[in-house]
């Protein structure tokens, strides 16, 4: 491959048909924007005020079982309902709208309210796997959803309301914009090749090396060539399976390992634990086979310097393209220098 040049430079994501400006000169700049606020993190075992806690009520009055492991339910504030009233509309075609239906749904990973992924033994995420499995797998056989969304949004940065580890699943009667502009790309670059479009591009990472964050029989997490949030990683399987179901045994044990590899590297890089949002992609639940899709990960993290100084998408990436100034590669070298033993371990021993 080339030299990465160090100068200002645009890299193309081929999943979404996008390109990103890079900047990574721009780090030099002197900082007098805003700085958050630190926020106390939880550390409570059990929250007696917490809406996600064993035994305790949700708004609406219903009652969270004693569970152990994982429990789901049904969102108690709902975007999505299984029947709209909304008409469709196309009024010359400029005011279009139409109905959105699906179901929405709360997976909470542990009964402790003090733990996060990176808290957790991979044992015990393993159970969180198997659910995402299920409720894929149960919401996908519905005629009326043709995707199934997985997603976290951990911190309050990224607008989570309750610090209790969970995740939500949002299945819709429609492929929602990003998944249907992946699902395009993917399906014509299989045309073009005959090759799925991740697997050409995992085989292209794992050459170079230099993105790659960390890895282990089945799993890879990376830095994206096209990386667009400081310190964006991707998960890819090293097989090609198009969605979370079709794991098998020991490819839900290595998911699990490296859900918590990458979320303590994450934690210990500002000795915080860290904000993101994750997802993942995989394909639409039509019941095709769909042979050019390859499940895969994403995490969008907005801090950029410190633990209290965020990226913001503002400006330029609002009114033209996303930019970024920390480059993929030393986004990759950072994370990969970080110990795997979690800082508050560490402190403790």
């Amino acid at each position: 491959m080339a030299e990465i040049p160090k100068s200002s430079h645009r890299r193309y994501n081929p999943l979404l048909d996008e390109w990103v400006l890079c900047s990574s000169h721009r780090l030099q700049r002197p900082w007098q924007g805003q700085v958050e606020d630190a926020v106390p993190e939880s550390r409570l075992r059990f929250d007696p005020s917490c809406y996600l806690c064993p035994g305790n009520a949700r708004a609406g009055g219903q009652k969270n079982p004693d569970y152990a492991t994982t429990f789901v339910f049904d969102n108690d504030f709902p975007a999505l309902l299984p029947e709209s009233a909304a008409p469709a509309t196309g009024e010359g075609g400029l005011l279009v709208s139409e109905p959105a239906t699906g179901r929405c749904r709360v997976i909470c990973f542990s009964p402790r309210h003090d733990v996060t992924l990176a808290e957790m033994p991979p044992a015990e995420i393993r159970p969180v796997v198997d659910t995402w499995a299920e409720e894929t797998e149960a919401l996908g056989s519905d005629p009326a959803i043709e995707y199934v969304q997985l997603f976290e949004n951990k911190g309050a940065m990224m607008g989570c309301s309750n610090p209790h580890p969970h995740c939500q699943v949002w299945a819709t009667g429609h492929v929602p914009l990003l998944p249907a502009r992946k699902l395009a790309s993917q399906r014509a670059w299989f045309e073009r090749h005959g090759r799925d479009l991740v697997g050409d591009y995992l085989e292209r990472e794992l050459g170079a090396s230099e993105r790659i964050v960390c890895r282990n029989e089945h799993w890879v997490a990376l830095v994206p060539w096209w990386a667009v949030w400081p310190f964006e990683v991707m998960l890819v399987p090293v097989r090609r399976v198009a969605d979370i179901p079709s794991l098998v045994g020991e490819e839900r044990d290595a998911l699990a390992e490296i859900l918590q590899r990458v979320s303590v590297r994450y934690d210990n890089l500002f000795r915080t634990s860290f904000p993101y949002s994750m997802g993942f992609h995989g394909r639409p639940t039509d019941g095709e086979d769909h042979p050019w899709w390859r499940l895969h990960a994403v995490y969008y993290p907005p801090l950029l310097r410190s633990a209290t100084v965020r990226k913001f998408l503002v400006g330029f990436e609002l009114t033209a393209e996303p930019q970024r100034d920390l480059t993929a590669e030393d986004a990759a070298a950072r994370l990969r220098e970080q110990s795997e033993t979690h800082y508050r371990q560490a402190r403790q021993t």
